[in-house]
């Protein structure tokens, strides 16, 4: 555990009361808690994997095929 002092002086540094001190640093923390287990962060070879996929889509399988006729047949639309 962190002493008050320590806490203040701090704050002191960047010009801040200790509540904005606080606050400003409860913000941060969660900030990163929210990006560590919220944002997908993939490796070069990952991305070049989903960017090929994108770029060069698989054939349909017959089963989605199928689908998207019955969707055709019941709302009439492409």
């Amino acid at each position: 555990m962190l002493p008050v002092w320590f806490v203040k002086r701090a704050a002191k540094i960047q010009g801040r009361s200790l509540t904005d001190f606080v606050v400003a640093a409860a913000h941060d923390a969660a900030r990163r808690a929210i990006d560590d287990a919220e944002v997908v962060r993939l490796s070069t070879q990952d991305q070049r994997r989903i960017a090929h996929a994108l770029f060069n889509p698989p054939t349909p399988a017959p089963a989605l095929r199928r689908a998207f006729q019955q969707r055709r047949k019941l709302f009439g639309v492409a």
